[in-house]
Formats: structure tokens, C-alpha cells, sequence
């Protein structure tokens, strides 16, 4: 019997880090109480120190301001890519009125 993995949303993740720097609970303390694996716990401790320090981190992002840096870095890339291929294809059409 294999078990299934849990899925977390963001906000339960973040209510979770918050219970272990703000109210200085133990990461064992929170994983025994909420029934929570400590890998996945500390992944979330590492992923919001990265994000408090305006690193990437790894993961879903847990804070908003991450969640919205991610949004727009994807954005950038697809306008960029937009970009290309309009440039191709004026360079392509320029080469046909020749």
C-alpha cells in the first residue's frame, strides 16, 4: 500500500512557518501536532527565508509579493518570445517586397 502525498495550499503553508519564527515553536513540535512530514516543513522554513531575502527559492512561492514576481517574470518571457517572432516575421515580409 503506497500512501498518497498531501497537498498544501499556500496559506496553510505560510500559517505553518509562521507558527515556528513567530511563536518560536519547534519544527518537530508542529509536525507532531499537525500530523505534517519535518521534510516538508523545513522545505517551507528554506523557501520563505529565501523569499525574505529577495531570493528565488525553491517551489511554489509562499508570500504574495514571490507569488506576483513569479506572475510577471512568466509575462516577460512571453511578451519577449512575442517580440521575436513579430521581428521575424517583419524581417521575413520585408524580404518578400524586395
Amino acid at each position: 500500500m503506497t500512501k498518497q502525498r498531501k497537498k498544501f495550499d499556500t496559506s496553510f503553508k505560510l500559517e505553518v512557518v509562521r507558527m515556528i519564527k513567530e511563536q518560536g515553536l519547534s519544527v518537530q513540535h508542529v509536525s507532531q501536532s499537525m500530523g505534517i512530514g519535518l521534510t516538508a516543513i523545513r522545505r517551507w522554513v528554506t523557501q520563505y527565508k529565501a523569499e525574505q531575502n529577495g531570493q528565488r527559492g525553491i517551489g511554489n512561492p509562499l508570500t504574495a509579493e514571490q507569488q506576483r514576481v513569479r506572475q510577471l517574470e512568466q509575462e516577460n518571457r512571453r511578451l519577449r518570445m512575442d517580440v521575436d517572432i513579430l521581428k521575424k516575421a517583419s524581417a521575413f515580409f520585408a524580404r518578400e517586397l524586395k
